[in-house]
C-alpha cells in the first residue's frame, strides 16, 4: 500500500472525470492518503470559488469526493514548513510529503512536477511527484 498526497487541483479535476477521477478513486480505495489542515483550507476555498462556475451536479460530485477523501485520509500536522517550490503556495504539499513519508504526490502543477528529485531528497522528500496518468501506470 502506497502513501499518497493528492494536490487539490487533481481533486477538483476529478469532478470532470478522466484520469484525475481514476487516480483519486484508486488512491482512496487502495492506498493510504494523507492530508493537512492547509490542504483542507485550500480545498474549501476552491469549492467556494468554483460554486459560481460549475453546475450544481459538478459541485455536488466534487463535495462528495472531498467528503470521501476526508473520511479515509489520514490527517497529520505539518511541523516544519519547507520552501522549495517556485510557487510558495505549493510548499505545503512538499512539507506534507516529508511529514507523511509519502511515496507519491499526485499533481498536475508544473511547478511541482518540474522539481529536481535531488533537491527534494536533500530535503528529506523521497516521493515521486507525478501526474494522475503516470500514477495509474505505476501503481497497480
Amino acid at each position: 500500500m502506497a502513501r499518497v498526497v493528492i494536490d487539490a487541483n487533481v481533486i477538483v479535476s476529478a469532478a470532470f472525470g478522466g484520469k484525475p477521477l481514476e487516480a483519486v478513486a484508486t488512491a482512496l480505495r487502495e492506498h493510504d492518503v494523507f492530508i493537512s489542515e492547509s490542504i483542507l483550507e485550500e480545498l474549501e476555498g476552491v469549492l467556494r470559488r468554483l460554486s459560481k462556475k460549475l453546475s450544481p451536479e459538478q459541485i455536488n460530485y466534487l463535495q462528495e469526493k472531498v467528503g470521501q477523501l476526508l473520511k479515509v485520509a489520514h490527517r497529520i500536522p505539518v511541523s516544519k514548513k519547507l520552501a522549495l517550490s517556485r510557487d510558495w503556495k505549493d510548499d505545503h504539499y512538499l512539507s506534507l510529503c516529508k511529514e507523511a513519508r509519502a511515496d507519491f504526490l499526485i499533481s498536475g502543477d508544473k511547478d511541482l512536477l518540474d522539481l529536481d528529485s535531488k533537491v527534494l531528497k536533500r530535503n528529506g522528500i523521497t516521493c515521486l511527484i507525478i501526474n494522475p496518468a503516470s500514477f495509474l501506470e505505476i501503481v497497480p
